[in-house]
């Protein structure tokens, strides 16, 4: 990502003056999906590729975009009614709308952005964007009255009320309060928060990208929120405590067994399992113990596939070349039906295992998997 080439463009499309330049970055999760809506435990980072703005105050109502990659200009104003058309500028517009709902006295501004986390790869683009811009207004016109977890929450809702994507506050949370060498386990009940170190010496981490999106992703999505809630449900009859399955412990799912689906019990048995294992590469990661952390990340491999069965031919082909590499630890990551392994790789095995994985599955599926080295990085910031 190139400060120099977002300067130049700004440079060119507006009066030739520069303003401040902004840039958060997309994020990983290491482990811990399909936790968030269970009321566990996710374990993002940030990374090395996101978005960087230059943004300058313009004196006017109106905000003037331009997005570099798109190449494509937009001018809206900051009411309600004045929501732009192009879905890339109402992510813009709608962190303007949330942060003046915060009280900050968002006023038109010149901006140019452009980003270098690849899309529908799983890395939250759409945060990126987000965090930058709330970062930015928060500092240009907000005198820093906000602090970071609004902001994230200001991404979140802009996903919302703007962009009809009901998300959780994990994308938006990593690219603001990223920081390097650190992952962060988020408590998604209380909203509380670690940092773990995450510096693994002689280890690469690598996301392999099966470009594949299978289509019944949302509708299966809801399906496995509603087995979640109805074991939820079962296992308050005996013990009304319970919340979420993040509550539950395999016992009080056992007990149940012979009440719920058979499905429903599967699904369950994966969230249960997953809340612990995120528990479990915490305590590993202090002990600077990368073998465990990536058996874990194996085994939540198996449970997404054979338990929630949110995986697919592709992504399991991807897990097997890893396991028969040596890979240290391998899974899907992100929702399923498609996208990304992510993979912790020996430096000695590295190249091995993406000539493989790139010759095996081009053999097999009539095209090649992308690749993303990725590094621990920091959030949301003012670069210059």
């Amino acid at each position: 990502m190139d400060i120099e080439h977002v300067r130049s463009r700004f440079i060119k499309h507006f009066d030739g003056t520069t303003g401040a330049v902004y840039a958060s970055p997309g994020r990983i999760n290491l482990i811990g999906e399909h936790t968030d809506y269970n009321g566990g435990f996710v374990f993002p980072g940030a990374i090395d590729k996101g978005m960087i703005a230059e943004i300058k105050p313009n004196g006017t109502k109106t905000v003037k975009a331009y997005s570099i990659d798109l190449k494509d200009y937009v001018e809206f104003g900051l009411n309600e009614e004045d929501a732009p058309r192009a879905s890339w500028a109402r992510y813009i517009f709608g962190v303007c709308r949330e942060m003046i709902k915060r009280g900050v006295d968002v006023q038109g501004f010149n901006t140019a952005f452009a980003g270098d986390v690849p899309l529908g790869a799983g890395m939250s683009s759409s945060a990126a964007l987000e965090s930058t811009y709330a970062y930015a207004l928060n500092d240009l016109f907000g005198d820093n009255k906000i602090d970071k977890f609004e902001l994230a929450k200001v991404g979140q809702a802009t996903e919302h009320n703007y962009c009809g994507v009901n998300c959780g506050i994990m994308d938006q949370f990593a690219s603001v309060f990223g920081q390097k060498g650190k992952l962060i386990r988020l408590d998604c009940r209380s909203l509380e928060y670690q940092y773990y170190p995450f510096e693994p010496v002689g280890y690469r981490l690598v996301l392999v990208d099966s470009v594949v999106k299978h289509e019944l992703a949302s509708s299966a999505y809801n399906k496995r929120r509603q087995s979640c809630e109805a074991v939820v449900a079962a296992i308050q009859v005996r013990h009304p405590h319970v919340e979420f399955l993040r509550d539950c412990t395999m016992e009080m799912l056992n007990e149940v067994k012979a009440e719920v689906s058979e499905e429903d019990y599967m699904r369950a048995e994966y969230v249960i399992e997953e809340i612990q294992r995120v528990l479990d590469v915490c305590d590993a990661l202090e002990k600077g113990d990368y073998e465990t952390v990536g058996q874990k990340m194996y085994e939540t491999h198996q449970g997404m596939s054979k338990l929630y069965e949110v995986s697919c031919e592709e992504l399991d082909f991807l897990n097997d070349i890893a396991f028969d590499c040596g890979v240290t630890g391998s899974r899907v990551m992100g929702g399923g039906f498609g996208g990304c392994t992510i993979n912790l790789v020996k430096e000695e095995l590295y190249s091995t295992f993406i000539e493989k994985a790139k010759e095996e599955f081009k053999k097999k599926f009539g095209r090649s998997p992308k690749v993303y080295d990725v590094v621990i990085s920091d959030g949301a910031r003012r670069l210059e």
